[in-house]
């Protein structure tokens, strides 16, 4: 673990719970250590200064972080791999709004204030100083290029390299993880779907998720991800045969799975659940009606 390893000439990555991807350039620093750009930083400040000797080991020197989108695992050490090497951390769009404010991110997953059970590294990484890449295109160093990834969550990318290798972050699951968990958390299910295509269609020689294996071919995951999707729409209209309400969906659904429960299971199953349910109601295959001071939902068929 954390170890680094190489997957083109350029590109590298550190093997860890969700893996960070290290470009390395052609230039060298004034202490003659080769400059580099990492992708992510981990899941916490443990992480972090794991990452830090790993790179020093191989005579590396990280110039700015660049951020796949802002869970906490992505980002959890940003903050000390910014702070003790003095340098800036990049995030697209929403994603760098939450890195600097991530409160943000249990906000949305409970659906309000999070109480303290959710106010923990799991959820909530240590707070981060970032740009706004997407305003800052200039930061990008040569032979790096950013990939919009939508889907898992907001405004997810990827970095393709010069030599070939893509860092895709989230936008697959481990086919380890889903047959044992069954869900992977998702924001837009249609975006997610779209990225899934556009993924199978790009040319990389070697594709790097952060929680699966690299590979030469993402083909077969990709489409194991879409079936898992797709055989989770199937499942929540067939519960939905009997009208109920979204909370008693998201109960249902741990219990058919399995799934273990806690505080934080419930809102990282339950913000998928409920956007299965959006997608589904703009899809005219769920309804969704006001009974009794309740929202409840039903398959569109059972109108």
């Amino acid at each position: 673990m954390y170890e680094l390893i190489k997957a083109a000439e350029h590109s590298w990555y550190i093997e860890c719970p969700a893996k960070i991807g290290v470009y390395v350039s052609d230039e060298t620093d004034e202490k003659g250590k080769r400059k580099a750009y990492l992708i992510d930083t981990g899941n916490d400040k443990d992480c972090g200064k794991k990452v830090l000797r790993a790179l020093e080991n191989e005579n590396i020197s990280p110039q700015a972080i660049f951020i796949t989108h802002s869970n906490a695992d992505h980002v959890g050490g940003c903050r000390l791999i910014a702070g003790r090497l003095g340098i800036p951390a990049y995030a697209p769009g929403i994603e760098a709004c939450i890195t600097e404010n991530p409160l943000l991110e249990t906000s949305y997953l409970y659906g309000g204030y999070p109480p303290a059970d959710l106010r923990h590294k799991f959820l909530m990484a240590q707070a981060c100083e970032c740009a706004d890449l997407d305003r800052h295109p200039e930061a990008l160093p040569a032979g790096l290029t950013v990939i919009p990834l939508h889907g898992h969550y907001f405004d997810m990318v990827g970095y393709r390299t010069c030599d070939g290798a893509f860092y895709i972050a989230d936008c697959v699951s481990s086919r380890e993880n889903l047959e044992k968990y069954q869900l992977w958390v998702i924001y837009s299910v249609p975006d997610f779907l779209a990225t899934l295509e556009t993924v199978m269609k790009m040319d990389a020689s070697l594709y790097i998720p952060s929680h699966a294996e690299a590979t030469e071919d993402i083909r077969p995951l990709a489409l194991y991800n879409i079936d898992k999707v797709n055989e989770t729409a199937d499942k929540i209209l067939n519960i939905l045969r009997e009208p109920m309400v979204s909370d008693e969906l998201i109960r249902r659904i741990f219990r058919e799975y399995d799934l273990p429960f806690s505080f934080e299971q419930y809102v990282l199953v339950g913000s998928t659940v409920r956007s299965y349910l959006s997608w589904l109601r703009d899809e005219k295959r769920a309804e969704a009606y006001a009974d009794d001071c309740r929202i409840m939902w039903k398959t569109a068929e059972d109108k």
